[in-house]
Formats: structure tokens, sequence, C-alpha cells
């Protein structure tokens, strides 16, 4: 487990210190809730033994995943691209945890192909949705 000696933000970024002297940032611009909450917004987190939580932006970094090396997915660009698509939202619509739906978009995990065509289905049927009113 990551011993975070430090936590700060930056107007860019999230910056944690290890105990053994690391340091790694996320940028803000990489994750659509954190890009658009105001600096007010950023500031209100809470962290544990595991990671940082806004709570009113329903945002999670785990402290693993700002060491990970990050090829950027179909999905993370997908939702790079459409801000206004809320991730927690699809995900409750299909029925799995906002967790495992950042984990696909990450790449902590590979969604089968046919998961992949169900996450496309889901924002296919929001945008009919839309269409419709």
């Amino acid at each position: 487990m990551i011993k975070i000696e430090k936590i700060w933000l930056t107007d860019s970024a999230v910056w944690i210190r290890t105990s053994d002297g690391k340091e790694a940032c996320e940028l803000f611009a990489d994750y659509p809730r954190l890009r658009y909450a105001t600096p007010e917004q950023r500031e209100q987190y809470e962290a544990d033994e595991f990671g940082i939580h806004w709570e009113s932006l329903d945002e999670d970094l785990s402290f693993e995943g700002f060491f990970d090396k990050k090829e950027p997915t179909e999905l993370y660009r997908l939702f790079m691209a459409h801000p206004e698509l809320n991730v927690s939202a699809i995900a409750r619509r299909m029925g799995i945890s906002q967790s495992l739906m950042a984990q696909y978009i990450s790449g902590k995990k590979r969604a089968s192909q046919g998961r992949m065509d169900l996450i496309y289905d889901t924002i296919r049927a929001i945008g009919q949705e839309l269409i419709a009113v």
C-alpha cells in the first residue's frame, strides 16, 4: 500500500507525495467533473489510505492510479470529447457500478465487446431520448 505524506492542489492538478518522496499528479483536465469544478469545489475532498474522494463531485482518484502508465482508451477519448455525458448516470442506467465504468475508461479493466456494445447502445438510447424532446 502507498503511504501518502502530502496532498496539494494547483490550478491544473492534484499532487501527492509518498512517504518515500515520490511525487505524482493527476491533471484536472483528464477528469471532466474536476475540470469543470470551481477551485472551491476541488478543495472539498477527503482522503483515506486508498485515495481521494470528492463527495459533491462524485469523483474518486486512487493513489495507485497516480503512478500507473496511462494510455487513452476509446472510452476515455469518448468521454473527454463529450463532457456532457455523465459517466455515473450511464453506469447506473446499465446496472453497473461507477467504479467499474471508471476502470473501463481508465483502462484498468478491459470491457468485453459485448459490454462495449452495451455502453454505446446506452449512450445512443440517451441520444435518441434527447432527440425526442
